[in-house]
């Protein structure tokens, strides 16, 4: 059987769009602190039988690339912290959970900000969206660039592995470097570098409103 061509003049207008498939049974097979994980029956083709999908439920995050410095001579800020599934320190950009109920995406990263690195920023856009794993996990993160930044009046006291937190402000094309290099491993940091190189090289025009769609 040969596969599905999509006509080439239809290439450049490709978009990841929601579709739903019948599930004939759900159930959560265990629940933690952060994430939970499921079991489906789904039929996932029409020709085909429904079969089993286990997966990661999760709420979502988002990850924020912080940028200082004059046009051409950008800094981004990434903290190093340890995870412990990857037995790893990991140099990141700040990051966190969707997990205070009906909290704005916007406000969960000005939080996550203000948390991480004691900054807020005057200027807010939306740089990427990605699924992390989407074979075997429902997170979605929004990486967000924050722009005309300012440190906030009263420092955040941080706690377990983030009050080890060890932070440096990178040059733009030093993380793209180290991302091709193979020497930064986070996927928001390696989304968000990228994106925002991507971004500044057509003069920050692909930036989206805070409030653009977000699949998830």
């Amino acid at each position: 059987m040969s596969l599905e061509q999509l006509p080439e003049e239809l290439a450049s207008s490709i978009e990841d769009a929601h579709s739903e498939r019948t599930v004939s049974s759900h159930r959560r097979v265990w629940t933690g602190r952060v994430f939970a994980l499921d079991e489906d029956e789904v039929r996932v083709t029409s020709a085909g039988g429904p079969v089993l999908r286990q997966y990661l439920a999760h709420p979502g995050a988002v990850g924020i690339v912080a940028v200082r410095g004059a046009a051409g001579a950008e800094q981004i800020l990434l903290e190093r912290q340890y995870r412990h599934p990857a037995r790893a320190e990991l140099w990141e950009i700040p990051a966190g959970l969707l997990d205070v109920e009906g909290e704005d995406p916007l406000d969960a990263a000005k939080r996550e900000l203000r948390e991480e690195a004691d900054l807020e920023a005057a200027r807010w856009d939306v740089l990427v969206d990605y699924f992390t794993s989407p074979g075997g996990s429902s997170e979605s993160i929004r990486v967000f660039l924050a722009r005309d930044l300012s440190e906030t009046e009263t420092p955040f006291e941080r706690l377990d592995e983030e009050a080890d937190f060890v932070q440096a402000w990178v040059a733009l094309d030093e993380a793209v470097s180290a991302v091709l290099a193979g020497r930064l491993h986070n996927p928001s940091t390696v989304s968000g570098v990228l994106a925002a190189a991507a971004a500044r090289g057509r003069d920050w025009a692909t930036l989206r409103a805070t409030d653009s769609a977000w699949l998830r």
